[in-house]
């Protein structure tokens, strides 16, 4: 059996980080069922990373990256459509993922309970990361309307998916469907 050297090992808390606080979230998971997920005990766990908050910022900061990264894929290889369309598909690609999708929203949530906790440190950091979506996509769709539109048709897309509501229920007919169906292809 091959040894994982400790930057993988790293790396598979992280993806097992991700599946276990996107079910639930921060309060709700513990790095005990991280470890076992990995296969690793706690102590080990916390010579990777200082604390569970650590943990938790890894795994959210990780969620986040895939986004920028996606988009930009999407914009470099696929300029037979407009940029619009190039990241909706990136981004319907990205929250068929639940587990990422999931890991998103608690991500959320566990800025406004650390920033009412006082951890202002948290917040920021993830802010950062919001941020760094939003420039890209203004850049790519070029202005801030465009780009609220399409933030929070994400947004949107987002909660309806965590809910759960199937394609064809009525919650959805506020957005393009067809449009998003194409999209989906």
């Amino acid at each position: 059996m091959v040894r994982m050297s400790a930057e993988e090992r790293r790396e598979s808390v992280i993806r097992a980080a991700i599946s276990e606080f996107a079910l639930g979230g921060y309060h709700g998971t513990s790095t005990e069922a991280i470890a076992k997920r990995v296969g690793v005990s706690q102590p080990y766990l916390f010579r990777l990373f200082k604390n569970k908050r650590e943990l938790f910022l890894a795994a959210a900061q990780r969620c986040l990256e895939e986004t920028p990264r996606a988009l930009a894929a999407a914009l470099e290889v696929r300029s037979d459509i407009t940029p619009k369309e190039a990241m909706a598909e990136a981004y319907m690609g990205l929250i068929d993922d639940r587990e990422q999708l999931l890991m998103q929203m608690q991500t959320y949530v566990a800025v406004a309970s650390a920033e009412a906790a006082g951890d202002h440190e948290f917040g920021d950091a993830i802010r950062a990361a919001w941020a760094e979506i939003w420039d890209q996509a203004r850049v790519a769709l070029g202005g801030a309307r465009d780009t609220a539109d399409f933030a929070g048709c994400g947004m949107l897309i987002n909660v309806l998916v965590a809910l759960g509501f199937p394609r064809d229920h009525r919650v959805w007919s506020g957005l393009n469907m067809a449009e998003l169906d194409a999209v989906r292809r």
